[in-house]
């Protein structure tokens, strides 16, 4: 007793005796949290576990969690009557780790009541993505990086993500030829905020490089041809620049599979590639590529047989089929002939005639030494008829713009062929994205029709052309040119159709101007409607045009001062109007295209003699009825892959010396008063795939120009002149000559040599003086012959790029001796050029392309090979 009358003791007692009491009321309230809890295993035995009831669940622990949320996915429910310890307890702990958001689990409780337990879930969530950094690579690379990874921030960090991370991160640079690259991965967690970073630390290592390829067990296809076949993985030789030789294990495994494909095209269907090892040597930049090869036997064709054939016979669907009796045996090759060449396999024979539901499926029936016999096991269905169009995509052409061009309609039967040729249909129109135009039929089985559903999608297609440059003496030249592809007339009057005009019908409207002061200036306007009436492709067009260009007299160019107006000496003047209809022909086939044309062009001189001839003053008028047949089949205007285009046109003057008899003039301006020719043009276009995306394009060009009256000169105007990028350069191509491009040489350079015509001679104007003189008269017949390979570096509709390389010859010919006729004329007299070249496609501006060629040949008069030169185009070039 007498301990407790010290002061100390009898403190130390009071504080021990409150905390007593705080903690027994705490624990009855269900105050205090995790001071008073703990694990459920420490409050029972797990040798004699017991039954008690659930009378609450509180969670801890969670930042960003729904604590009702992680009490639902536990799978415990207040009132619950579960064993402590056992399975429910396990199970929620399991539930939630399962989630993959949570780092850790607790269950605990709060206090035990009898037959009743109070619970705690205790969680710890995981981190959540603050940001990425990297360490070791480049800023470029990190950027990359995070367009292909894509972590998002708040993301939650789990050790899947983390190891994926590290796997992309090791793809990624190992696609690029680094496969030795290290990749770790470090997680900083800031716990105040629960938030993390990820550092990335990247050892790059050096570019590994093929240093040579390894083909065991190749006896029966040339080791080239293999090594040809593997497009993305080359070995290392010297001048290797576009197709480098590093190591990609992607295309690695890519060009593995297609040596298969090629031993499989060849006839080798057991050819397989046993095993293969990929050998680093010890300068750790190189590897060994070895590739144990089992090529097998050769088969070939033995029997194709048909079975379940009732509408076509054998022998129909052998000969469609083309394959026979000891051809290789080529899988490809077999499913190509029955339905990938459309038009010419067996299921266009029947999908073209509307069995809609056609299948054929080839079967090895028997294998017997090196030969196979393959049955044709057909099932014909039967036939679908067209229920009704769908289209889609069309935002801004209108609907019948569309549908008058499809050759699917309803209530005709299904047409595979058709539907081919509607998507080609619809790419030359120009409105749409050619690779984007999708075509779905939609099959009704029950009563025998089918819907066709077109998609589309629009893609800019008006052009303006807004330029200047220096035209040397002429000056500054300024163009300003708009077309409009998809104009409608209709609506000019709804003001809330111009955005910025009126557009949605298919017709086209350009303007064109085009001047340097007064010396030189060019109007032009045309309107095309391609459905004239709108119910048949009939194309009505009218272009009206006025050029004026007058000579500078130069003597003091330099010398007058800015103020001074220039001292014109002559000028030339040109209007015309063309009026022009054409219709799509239904025989020999509706590719074929009839169009003619009525054109009135007057011509004045004052004091410019243009072609040299002796007639520096008077009216020339020009009327002429144009004819042209013409066929295009091409698939796409901007980057065709297939097809060809033919045109074949005649453009006839009235015979006016026939007409009147007439044959001698007192002078130049009484003997072109009204100018007399005819002229024949033929131009053909060949488009093929040669090899995945590579096109070989061929083009050939012929022209002749003719006279009714052999007693007169063949007409100065409408001649040929050649030469650069066919662009007729400042006022020049409204001198009514055909200008046409070869690349190689310089503009306009390739004119015959002319005996200079004397005004003297005022019957014929074909006088002999200053002999042997190269003047801008032109041919009267000429021909142009181009091979190009074009490979497609962007076929985006906004930007549509591709390069090319090109062989071309040509020349013209003529003279000005009526006796002589066209003597000259030598088809094999050609002038070469070979070049590299670019064409950007871009809709707001059209065709641009740049050229260098070099011309193998001298030009007319001259020694030296004409040499590198330079080309610039604008616009889609004709010839």
């Amino acid at each position: 007793m007498k301990n407790f009358n010290r002061p100390g003791r009898l403190a130390t007692f009071v504080v021990v005796f409150l905390c007593t009491v705080v903690s027994a009321m705490a624990q009855q309230l269900g105050l205090g949290q995790r001071t008073i809890t703990a694990p459920v295993e420490d409050a029972v035995s797990y040798a004699n576990p017991k039954e008690l009831v659930i009378a609450d669940i509180v969670v801890t622990g969670n930042q960003f969690l729904d604590p009702n949320s992680m009490i639902s996915m536990s799978g415990l429910k207040i009132g619950d009557k579960i064993k402590v310890p056992g399975d429910a307890i396990t199970g929620a702990i399991k539930k939630l780790m399962d989630q993959k958001i949570l780092e850790d689990v607790e269950v605990l409780y709060r206090k035990i009541e009898g037959d009743q337990i109070w619970l705690e879930l205790h969680i710890k969530e995981q981190s959540r993505l603050f940001k990425v950094t990297y360490d070791g690579i480049r800023k470029g690379e990190q950027e990359s990086l995070n367009d292909k990874i894509k972590l998002p921030k708040g993301r939650i960090i789990s050790n899947t993500m983390i190891k994926n991370t590290q796997l992309a991160v090791k793809r990624f640079f190992m696609d690029k030829g680094f496969l030795n690259v290290k990749v770790r991965i470090a997680q900083i967690t800031d716990s105040t905020r629960g938030n993390a970073t990820l550092k990335i630390f990247v050892s790059k290592g050096p570019k590994v490089k093929i240093r040579q390829i390894v083909f065991n067990g190749r006896t029966e296809i040339y080791e080239q041809k293999l090594r040809n076949k593997m497009k993305g993985t080359k070995q290392m030789r010297f001048g290797r620049l576009f197709t480098p030789s590093k190591f990609i294990p992607k295309k690695y495994d890519e060009d593995k599979e297609k040596l298969i494909e090629l031993y499989n095209k060849n006839g080798f269907r057991d050819a397989t590639i046993v095993s293969d090892s990929i050998i680093q040597n010890a300068d750790g930049k190189t590897i060994d590529l070895v590739m144990n090869l089992e090529e097998g036997p050769r088969y070939y064709i033995r029997n194709v047989t048909w079975e379940g054939n009732y509408l076509h016979s054998t022998e129909i669907l052998n000969k469609v089929f083309g394959l026979k009796k000891g051809d290789i045996y080529n899988p490809e090759e077999i499913q190509k002939r029955l339905e990938a060449n459309p038009g010419q396999d067996v299921s266009s024979l029947y999908m073209d005639d509307g069995y809609l539901y056609y299948n054929c499926r080839p079967v090895e029936k028997s294998i017997e030494g090196d030969s196979i016999d393959v049955e044709m096991r057909i099932f014909e269905g039967k036939q679908a008829t067209i229920n009704k169009i769908i289209l889609n995509g069309n935002t801004k052409t209108s609907d019948h713009v569309v549908m008058r061009e499809l050759f699917t309609l309803p209530g005709q039967k299904f047409s595979k062929t058709e539907i081919i040729n509607t998507q080609r249909q619809l790419s030359q129109l120009g409105y749409f994205d050619a690779e984007k135009i999708g075509i779905q039929p939609i099959p009704h089985p029950e009563d025998g029709t089918v819907d066709i559903e077109y998609t589309v999608e629009e893609k800019p297609s008006d052009q303006i052309e807004l330029s200047g440059g220096w035209g040397g003496f002429i000056g500054f030249v300024g163009t300003l040119g708009l077309v409009f592809n998809n104009f409608s007339t209709k609506n000019i009057t709804n003001l809330k159709a111009w955005k910025p005009l009126p557009s949605g019908d298919g017709q086209k409207l350009a303007v064109r101007f085009q001047a340097s002061g007064r010396q030189y200036q060019t109007y032009s306007i045309s309107f095309t409607e391609p459905w004239l009436g709108g119910k048949k492709p009939v194309t009505f067009g009218i272009n009206l045009s006025r050029t004026v260009y007058r000579t500078v007299d130069y003597s003091n160019f330099y010398t007058r001062s800015n103020s001074s107006a220039l001292n014109f000496l002559g000028s030339y003047k040109n209007t015309g109007v063309t009026v022009s209809l054409g219709k799509r022909l239904k025989i020999p086939d509706r590719y074929f295209v009839l169009s003619s044309a009525l054109s009135y062009q007057r011509y004045r001189m004052d004091s410019l003699d243009l072609f040299g001839i002796g007639y520096p003053n008077g009216v020339s008028n020009n009327l002429t009825l144009n004819l042209t047949l013409s066929r295009n089949t091409i698939d796409n205007p901007q980057f065709p892959r297939g097809g060809s285009s033919f045109s074949l046109s005649g453009t006839f003057t009235p015979p006016y010396s026939a007409i009147t008899g007439k044959t001698s003039f007192t002078n130049s301006e009484d003997r072109f008063k009204w100018v007399e020719y005819h002229k024949w043009m033929f131009d053909a276009s060949w488009f093929q795939t040669v090899a995945g995306k590579l096109v070989l394009s061929t083009r050939a060009h012929l022209g002749f120009l003719g006279r009714y009256n052999q007693n007169l000169s063949i007409s100065p105007f409408e001649r040929f002149v050649l030469g650069g990028s066919g662009l007729a350069g400042y006022g020049m191509f409204a001198l009514a000559q055909d200008i046409i491009g070869l690349r190689g040489y310089a503009d306009r350079a390739l004119v015959p040599i002319y005996n200079r015509l004397s005004t003297t001679d005022a019957s014929q104007t074909t006088g002999a003086t200053n002999t042997g003189v190269a003047s801008s008269l032109g041919g009267v017949a000429y021909s142009k012959y181009v091979m190009e390979l074009r490979y497609p570096l962007s076929l985006n509709p906004s930007a549509t790029i591709f390069g090319l390389v090109f062989a071309e010859a040509g020349n013209n010919w003529g003279t000005d001796a009526p006796q002589k006729k066209y003597k000259d004329f030598n088809p094999f007299d050609l002038k070469r050029s070979a070049g590299v070249g670019a064409r950007i496609f871009m809709p707001a501006f059209g065709l641009i392309g740049i050229d260098w060629a070099y011309g193998f040949d001298p030009l007319p008069g001259q020694t030296k090979r004409s040499g590198p030169q330079f080309h610039f185009t604008i616009g889609q070039q004709l010839r």
